[in-house]
């Protein structure tokens, strides 16, 4: 059996999640080993992708609004072939052959997706339409027609080429929102012969990547994986740390001088006396930080 955890778990679980399992089965699966309710996750994966899905436990979920929104991937697109899901699990809507291409050809139909873009999210996603789900109205019969959204597409790279079998090897990263199924359908209509994605592995998300990540059968040792410091995830944003004198007002949501000006809105870390993070505040853009999230509130 495992260790009993903490009495008040807090802070992140990176999982590598293997295929065939949503995310929110991995939700339930660390809920049972912690035995702890408050979980959430940073990032839905589809059931087909694994990798890295990020896990706030206990009074970290309310961190999950300040984390990085970017994404990296690895996958693989299959040309020639079109599907109702714009991946393999999809239904087949038509078969082509693929052109001969050499690298400079897929280099040229790639370059267009590079930096901002606007993309279509597949017919099976997870985006609401008049308060359904896109997937929902689809397996009802519909076809819908989902209007494009700006995403950015920081990095892509081939990685590899196949012609025999017509796939090619990517590495992407992206804003939060960006659809890899998408990209793998676009592809494949700029190259003209239609493309799905055929495997996909996300390889970082929200500031973590799989050097943290651990197994689901690690959930079932003797011994519960530690979880990581919630400041881990908080690296991308300023912090500011509390001299005993200014902790009681803290603890009572009283606005406090910043030790440096930032812009208004800026998200700011803040660390107790002891160095531990408190909670977060809000910048007003004129020298003072609001308290938005007290970790140990008074009263």
């Amino acid at each position: 059996m495992p260790a009993a955890p903490p009495s008040d778990p807090c802070g992140f679980l990176v999982l590598d999640k293997p295929a065939g399992l949503t995310s929110h089965g991995c939700v339930a699966r660390v809920r049972r080993a912690y035995g702890l309710r408050r979980v959430g996750h940073g990032g839905t994966l589809d059931p087909a992708v694994t990798g890295v899905l990020p896990l706030a436990l206990g009074a970290a979920t309310r961190l999950l609004p300040y984390l990085e929104g970017d994404k990296a991937y690895r996958g693989s697109v299959q040309l020639g072939l079109r599907t109702s899901s714009d991946d393999l699990d999809g239904a087949v809507l038509s078969q082509s052959s693929v052109p001969p291409l050499e690298i400079a050809d897929l280099e040229a139909a790639l370059a267009p997706f590079r930096g901002a873009i606007q993309q279509r999210p597949p017919q099976v996603s997870a985006v609401h339409v008049e308060g359904q789900r896109a997937y929902a109205r689809v397996r009802g019969g519909e076809t819908l027609d989902l209007a494009a959204r700006p995403v950015r597409i920081e990095q892509l790279d081939l990685l590899g080429w196949d012609p025999g079998s017509g796939r090619l090897e990517l590495a992407v990263t992206c804003s939060a929102g960006t659809y890899i199924r998408a990209l793998a359908r676009d592809l494949g209509k700029a190259l003209g012969c239609g493309g799905c994605l055929a495997h996909l592995r996300r390889t970082a998300a929200l500031g973590f990547d799989l050097r943290q990540a651990v197994s689901l059968e690690q959930l079932d040792a003797e011994a519960l994986p530690k979880l990581l410091d919630p400041l881990a995830a908080l690296t991308h944003l300023p912090q500011q740390r509390l001299d005993p004198a200014a902790w009681p007002g803290w603890r009572c949501g009283r606005a406090f001088a910043a030790a440096e000006l930032h812009p208004g809105g800026q998200a700011v870390a803040v660390l107790g006396p002891d160095g531990n993070l408190a909670g977060m505040a809000r910048a007003d853009g004129q020298g003072l930080l609001q308290p938005k999230l007290v970790f140990d509130a008074a009263g």
